[in-house]
């Protein structure tokens, strides 16, 4: 544990001494505030105008109209900034030359994998503190549902780590942070739209393509609903993706 906590905090100091997460964390703060204003915007204009119908008021609901459509937004945002979060991981250790120190360290594999997952989870955990602060507005003027708030801030936690999980092992296996960006962004990309292409696909492959899909495993956590397989799809991405990079990195280790 000693080990994984040393890496841990290198990849936050690292983090905190460049301008990535900074830039990040602002770019996603800035593009989730503007969601989250335009959706209050919305909602406030549409209250305004069914006061007159105490029916329609009624069914005027801020968590399914305001927070609901803005979690499925900030998980495209998700998609679109961690290949750039994670592109650094491992690269740059290529880069600089300290890759072969850091695998000749009596350091495990596993140790220095789960470390810079931790390091890289904890700046997507900051980010989610950050988004948090439009709840409590929600809270303020009105009154949302705290389970389908808890659900969806624990879908993009989940989300996020699937993805740090993938973009980890598309920067092991090379040096160049473009490209291990643009790797990591088409992997999810795919991941993405499987269902897209599910809903033209056979009986037999739908399922198959519509379970793969993130997108599918996300939509329920902002409504309140927790299924036990998106828990376990979520989970196993994670661990496969570490999974992938742990074989990857064994191999050079053995070359």
């Amino acid at each position: 544990m000693r080990n994984i906590w040393t890496i841990t905090k290198k990849e936050i100091k690292t983090y905190m001494n460049s301008p990535i997460a900074y830039v990040l964390i602002s770019v996603f703060l800035l593009i989730s505030g503007y969601f989250f204003y335009n959706m209050i915007w919305w909602f406030n204009s549409q209250s305004m105008a069914m006061m007159r119908n105490p029916y329609y008021a009624k069914q005027l609901n801020i968590n399914r109209f305001v927070f609901e459509p803005m979690f499925h937004n900030i998980s495209v945002v998700l998609l679109l900034i961690f290949p750039l979060l994670t592109m650094r991981l491992f690269s740059e250790e290529k880069r600089s030359g300290t890759e072969e120190l850091l695998y000749t360290s009596p350091i495990k594999n596993s140790e220095i994998i789960i470390g810079k997952f931790l390091g890289a989870t904890t700046v997507l955990i900051v980010m989610l503190l950050f988004l948090s602060v439009y709840s409590i507005f929600g809270f303020i003027y009105s009154k949302p549902e705290t389970i389908p708030l808890i659900m969806g801030y624990l879908g993009l936690l989940l989300m996020g780590m699937a993805f740090i999980s993938i973009g980890l092992f598309f920067s092991s296996i090379t040096e160049n942070q473009v490209v291990a960006a643009s790797l990591t962004f088409g992997m999810l990309l795919l991941l993405w739209v499987l269902s897209w292409s599910g809903q033209a696909a056979g009986p037999q492959l739908k399922p198959i393509l519509t379970y793969l899909s993130f997108f599918e495993h996300f939509k329920d956590l902002p409504r309140g609903v927790l299924n036990l397989t998106d828990l376990v799809y979520y989970l196993s991405v994670t661990y496969f993706g570490l999974f992938l990079t742990q074989s990857y990195l064994e191999s050079r280790r053995w070359r």
